[in-house]
């Protein structure tokens, strides 16, 4: 795992968004995995001013909200579109999300359909990733499998309340979401999370030093030969090695790349 502490959160999004412009660049057919949530959007608003273009490419959610409507502004496929791929030349048919509105009963049969689609893809070149309060990644809450695949979950209170903002009423956030699994996600061929604020201290502090446990989902990525985590110094703050890390990256050789 290489960790990139940065100054702020402009200069966290700048490193993870040209991780992701230089896979659009160098692939003949990228596929990259997109998050939700407030901590990529810097990322997507990199991207977008790069001007690289995305008609060669795929993209994948890595979950959805279950119950909402599909015009619902708050679907993770609306919102993915709205804040990054509406503004890029991604075909619309390239966009790929779990099946969320077939009936419940035939949700763990699509949960297994996406785990295929991804397969089919080729896999994920660069899978983005942020990181909840409680240490989840996508929704695979404290307690969730470290083998766990794409499946259906239910949220809890907290990360229901950290959504909440984007809702017009707490009550309006869903209880369950299809997820990709932690197993899932370790199948991407680079794992790249960012995390900014002083929120995110202790959540980093536990996935990248502490050891990896169910108990903070976010931690499988020590178990990943490429994970990049960047953070800017307010999440970093609870690192122990966080000199170390600095050190690293100051040195790091010209030719080697995130």
């Amino acid at each position: 795992m290489e960790v990139v502490i940065v100054a702020d959160a402009d200069a966290a999004a700048a490193v993870a968004g040209q991780v992701l412009v230089d896979a659009l660049q160098s692939l003949a057919a990228p596929v990259i995995g997109l998050a939700t949530g407030s901590s990529p959007l810097g990322v997507y608003r990199h991207v977008i001013g790069s001007g690289v273009s995305l008609a060669h490419a795929s993209a994948v959610l890595l979950d959805e909200y279950v119950g909402l409507p599909a015009d619902h502004p708050e679907e993770y496929r609306a919102f993915i579109r709205r804040e990054f791929t509406d503004h890029t030349d991604l075909p619309t048919d390239r966009l790929y999300g779990p099946n969320v509105w077939v009936a419940g009963p035939d949700l763990p049969a699509a949960c297994a359909a996406y785990d295929a689609l991804l397969t089919k893809l080729g896999g994920v070149d660069v899978q983005l990733l942020g990181i909840g309060s409680d240490g989840h990644i996508a929704f695979n809450e404290p307690g969730s499998s470290l083998a766990s695949r794409t499946r259906v979950k239910t949220l809890t209170g907290a990360t229901r309340a950290d959504n909440a903002r984007f809702f017009d009423s707490p009550d309006e956030v869903p209880r369950h979401v299809v997820t990709q699994g932690l197993g899932t996600i370790l199948e991407a061929r680079h794992l790249l999370l960012i995390a900014t604020g002083a929120g995110k201290a202790a959540p980093i502090a536990a996935a990248v030093e502490g050891p990896v446990s169910a108990f903070c989902p976010a931690s499988v990525l020590q178990l990943h030969p490429h994970a990049t985590v960047v953070v800017d110094e307010a999440a970093a703050a609870d690192l122990r090695l966080a000199d170390y890390y600095r050190e690293t990256f100051t040195h790091k050789p010209r030719w080697q790349s995130l």
